[in-house]
């Protein structure tokens, strides 16, 4: 009886509901908080493991397990600074099936505070990281401005030091030799093939000989008899030639091929002249461009040496950077292999505005015709499948260079710097989207 008249009686039955309701409400509301503080951790946990596994992948071929997981544990708990994060365990897996690739998983669990009240005492957490690389081959060609504002505000040092930065990460996203190849191409208005091809026939020397000899100057004199004397009179008529230099004198200079192969990576075709490469005795020629290679150190070397002179055209740097990626002319590109995925990259770095190229420009104010040959190139270059990086060097607070910043592949991949110490950051920024070697899970 008294339970029926409990179970009738209405007075004071909010008290009693809301204080039946009151534990899920709590508990639900906690859950919220142990799992959102679950996420944060989870969330550092990857980030710790996806540096983990760049760190190591390139070590893990040549580690044993066991240092494998010495060396695992000690970057990743350097990484990871989540002292609520208990009971972690790690462990990484090298494998060489179906290319070469190390995954990394790591393990743990967090304390629960509102969750323990409903019988969860702790949340399970992990992640994992899996690195790949052997399926995926980078060539970089590296256009590179050496003309000479870039003698101004530090500029030709701090790109030396950067792009050896640069050289650095790429050599060491290499597995094995081949896995990365690396082209430099320094230009001003021209490029530089290296003057040992002064016999190689996709040379045209016509306007090279045109600017470069020297007069001939040739007499030839005659006996003519004079009226009835009969004696003789010599008569010398001089005749004058233009004799080219010899072809082994050029500085080994270049300049932009006849339209529109001038914004195209074609490779020459003997016997047609618009193919061809016109040589010029450009006084303010760059140093010789290096194919595709991985001796670092003759690459280090070179850029060391480069130095600022002449004026800007941007179009040339490019387009040889394109045809060092896919052949022609000097360039004799190393075979690909069918096992392999390749990415053809190139990164091309100017401090200032096109300024002249074979036919327009003054040398010192910016040229809209130059600009158009660029904006064909560009276009041509993405078209063919290349990827652009491009770096505009600001130091003189020009305005934003629209044609470095519509060339590169998408937004992300154009940098502008306005200071020659943020030239290091933006190559290595590339360098480690370059070198990462594709995060796959």
């Amino acid at each position: 009886m008294l339970l029926s008249r409990f179970m009738q009686d209405r007075r004071g039955g909010v008290a009693p509901m809301f204080a039946l309701a009151l534990v899920p409400l709590i508990g639900l509301t906690g859950a919220a908080v142990d799992y959102s503080r679950a996420n944060s951790v989870r969330v550092g946990m990857q980030s710790a493991i996806d540096a983990t596994a760049l760190a190591m992948a390139k070590l893990a071929p040549t580690l044993t397990q066991s240092e494998l997981q010495t060396k695992t544990n000690a970057y990743f708990q350097a990484m990871f600074n989540h002292p609520e994060a208990k009971n972690i365990v790690i462990t990484p897996s090298y494998t060489t099936t179906g290319g070469s690739q190390l995954t990394i998983a790591v393990s743990g669990s967090m304390d629960t505070t509102f969750m323990n009240v409903m019988g969860f005492p702790s949340l399970n957490i992990g992640s994992t990281s899996t690195v790949k690389w052997g399926m995926n081959r980078l060539r970089v060609a590296l256009a590179l401005d050496n003309t000479g504002s870039m003698n101004d505000a530090g500029k030709i040092g701090a790109l030396k030091t950067a792009t050896n930065s640069l050289l650095t990460q790429l050599k060491n996203a290499a597995t094995t030799n081949g896995d990365v190849y690396v082209s430099i191409v320094p230009f001003s208005k021209n490029v530089n093939v290296g003057k040992s091809n002064y016999n190689a026939n996709w040379i045209d020397w016509e306007e090279w000989d045109d600017d470069n000899g020297h007069d001939n100057s040739t007499t030839t004199c005659t006996d003519k008899k004079q009226g009835k004397s009969g004696k003789s009179k010599k008569k010398c008529t001089t005749t004058t030639t233009w004799v080219p230099d010899n072809h082994n004198t050029w500085n080994g200079c270049i300049t932009d091929r006849d339209q529109s192969y001038d914004t195209q990576g074609t490779a020459p075709v003997v016997g047609n002249a618009s193919t061809l490469f016109p040589a010029e005795q450009y006084d303010n020629c760059p140093l010789p461009m290096m194919g595709l290679n991985y001796d670092w150190t003759a690459m280090s070397t070179l850029v060391n040496q480069m130095y600022p002179a002449g004026t800007t055209n941007q179009t040339i740097g490019l387009v040889w950077a394109w045809m060092s990626l896919t052949g022609g002319g000097p360039f004799t590109v190393p075979a690909m292999d069918p096992n392999f995925q390749y990415q053809r990259i190139i990164i091309l770095m100017s401090d200032g505005l096109n300024t002249e190229n074979r036919w327009d420009g003054n040398g010192s104010q910016q040229s809209s015709k130059v600009d158009a040959r660029m904006a064909l190139a560009c276009a041509n270059a993405k078209n063919a499948g290349l990827t652009l990086y491009t770096i505009h060097v600001n130091t003189d607070g020009d305005p934003t260079s629209t044609i470095l910043k519509d060339c590169a592949s998408e937004p992300a991949k154009f940098f502008t710097v306005t200071s020659s110490a943020q030239m290091g950051t933006v190559f290595t920024t590339i360098g480690n989207n370059l070198s990462k070697l594709r995060i796959a899970k």
